[in-house]
């Protein structure tokens, strides 16, 4: 049979949003959101917190993750590729419990609302394509990124020199290819593939797309999405609040 761990990886030594995967939102810390919705999936077996923080750590069991292993700081610094922090998971899982998971479902806290049905189709659909290497959740971004531009000794300049097309930044987007963003929504890393190709996706990396999604990578991505959820709601909220009160 296959087996499928989640993995959270939440090191504590943010400098762009200090502390964020742990700051209250709906008054829960935003790694809750994430653990929650691993533990609601049918297709994970265990939920794993990879973090180098004793504070994030308790926190993390306190909802209902494990936390077996703590991660070495020199894999939890601002430049820490995930392919080491990741590598590093299985080699303890390996070593502490004999367990090789045959996918590891990475979500990352600063995407925090999911629905959890919608990773179990993630996992489902690479299931089905064993071709596949890898998986990664993305959504369609509303211009391409052609549209964009760069700075050069202060003057607004285009980022793809080689499009022979005069000012092709000021086509219509409808002209472009449609470009997505990768999101952290769900992301799925093949064991053989981590461990034969020494990559966290290979080269078959099978796009799961999903309605856009705030990922929060400054302070005011907090506000923005307490707005959305004091509009909206959302249902890990209301199964956040019921385990707390168990």
């Amino acid at each position: 049979m296959t087996s499928r761990c989640a993995i959270i990886p939440a090191r504590g030594g943010s400098k762009g949003v200090p502390g964020k995967n742990i700051r209250p939102l709906s008054g829960h810390p935003m790694i809750a959101y994430s653990i929650m919705a691993a533990r609601d999936c049918t297709k994970i077996d265990r939920v794993i917190v990879t973090t180098d923080s004793p504070e994030i750590a308790e926190i993390a069991t306190s909802y209902g993750a494990e936390v077996p292993f703590m991660r070495p700081p020199e894999l939890a610094g601002d430049l820490s590729p995930a392919i080491d922090y990741m590598t590093n998971a299985l080699d303890q899982l390996a070593a502490l419990d004999n367990y090789l998971p045959d996918m590891m479902v990475m979500l990352l806290p600063t995407t925090p609302l999911r629905d959890p049905a919608e990773i179990d189709e993630a996992i489902v659909r690479l299931q089905q394509t064993p071709e596949a290497t890898g998986l990664r959740s993305a959504h369609e971004l509303p211009e391409p990124p052609q549209k964009m531009m760069g700075i050069e000794d202060g003057y607004l300049c285009g980022l793809f020199p080689d499009d022979p097309r005069p000012e092709y930044f000021n086509l219509p987007r409808q002209t472009f290819p449609t470009a997505y963003h990768p999101n952290g929504y769900v992301e799925i890393v093949r064991r053989e593939t981590l461990i034969n190709e020494d990559t966290l996706y290979g080269d078959r990396i099978q796009g799961f797309i999903t309605p856009f999604t705030v990922e929060i990578d400054a302070p005011e991505d907090f506000d923005y999405l307490q707005f959305i959820i004091d509009q909206h709601g959302h249902p890990l909220i209301a199964q956040l609040d019921g385990f707390r009160k168990a």
